[in-house]
């Protein structure tokens, strides 16, 4: 019985020769190939700065670090997202608030981030679930009426464009991940791009312990620590990694969404399941292949099914607020039905380079027969 795993690195020679040579370097870390791992970021998104980090997750945090913002702040962000989304407020002294999801994309709804607007309220962070970008347009209007600061994380939408423009340039800050799963990998990583240069200037000092100056900015041993920061440095050999993957992205990308067109193909005439909206303004980057079958009642049943038979579905996202931590947090009562409703309907299905046609026809076979 073959495994598919829904998600894995594309990882071919030149990628491994690439981090061979950087290992044989002079530089392991805080070298050149950062910067042309940045650059080449900056080239592809058409943003003004990339400042690479070891994770998404450190990229949200100093991207919302960057800002400033007094304690007991708020962030609205979307409950249908992995942990970090919300936790990087907490990491810098902020409340999450989580505005629910529109049941046709799956997105933050734009409607319900402004509900949630207070006087305490400082920034909003919207999540582009699966790789479809969020309302950006709706977003940015209500960003700039309530003068918020607009943070996209783009962990799942590397590539994906909105109206037209490509993900990097559309929010204020923009964040990105780099693990195995998504659309290029350094092995662990992220980044965060700008248009902003104060704000790139804020990143670079936050992710090497709050220093003003790289080793290789110094004249002397003289530098500075102008603010509180964090060892959230990324190796050359990861980002050597990353600059070879990067010249594979548009190829990545453009499987992925063959793969997509493949399933859409195979369930559109199976009764029981549907996909979320894809919007006519946006290109997908298909991170993800989110189905939701119509019976929640059987999801747990197909879920095991799949599994059983060495398909590696998945459910993205449990909602946030469901776990113990933030439970104990005070969100017991929270209820974000569309994000509700969706959790308990919802299997993502394989999604990779190396999924074939056969494997997608296999794949939906085996999900109609388990419902």
């Amino acid at each position: 019985m073959k495994n598919i795993p829904y998600g894995r690195q594309s990882i071919d020679a030149d990628d491994i020769s690439a981090v061979s040579e950087a290992l044989q370097s002079d530089f392991l870390t805080t070298g050149p190939r950062v910067a042309e791992f940045e650059k080449s970021l900056c080239s592809f998104t058409g943003a003004s700065h990339a400042i690479a980090v070891n994770s998404g997750t450190s990229a949200l945090d100093i991207a919302v670090g960057a800002l400033g913002f007094p304690a007991g702040s708020e962030i609205i962000t979307t409950p249908f997202t992995f942990a970090a989304s919300a936790n990087c407020a907490l990491y810098n002294g902020c409340k999450p608030v989580f505005a629910d999801i529109n049941p046709h994309t799956l997105n933050i709804d734009p409607a319900q981030v402004e509900k949630k607007i207070t006087k305490k309220t400082k920034a909003i962070v919207c999540v582009d679930y699966a790789g479809q970008p969020c309302q950006m347009g709706e977003l940015s209007e209500l960003a700039k009426k309530h003068g918020l600061v607009l943070i996209e994380d783009a962990a799942h939408s590397l590539g994906a464009k909105y109206n037209g423009k490509k993900v990097g340039t559309l929010a204020d800050l923009t964040t990105f991940s780099f693990h195995p799963v998504k659309h290029i990998t350094t092995g662990e990583g992220g980044a965060v791009a700008t248009q902003d240069e104060g704000l790139a200037a804020k990143l670079r000092m936050l992710r090497n312990h709050g220093i003003d100056k790289a080793p290789s900015e110094r004249q002397g041993y003289l530098y500075d620590m102008k603010m509180l920061g964090k060892n959230y440095r990324i190796t050359d050999f990861q980002c050597a990694l990353g600059v070879s993957q990067m010249k594979k992205l548009p190829q990545f990308l453009s499987r992925r969404r063959e793969i997509a067109k493949l399933y859409e193909k195979e369930l559109s005439s199976a009764g029981g399941v549907s996909t979320p909206t894809v919007l006519p303004n946006v290109l997908h980057a298909y991170h993800l292949f989110p189905v939701l079958l119509d019976e929640p009642k059987i999801r747990d049943r197909v879920f095991e099914s799949m599994r059983k038979k060495g398909i590696g579905v998945n459910v993205h996202y449990i909602p946030v607020y469901k776990f113990s931590y933030y439970q104990k947090l005070g969100y017991a009562d929270l209820q974000c039905r569309s994000a509700e409703s969706a959790y308990a309907r919802l299997l993502t299905l394989p999604m990779h380079f190396g999924i074939t046609a056969q494997d997608v026809h296999h794949i939906c076979k085996c999900l109609i027969e388990s419902f």
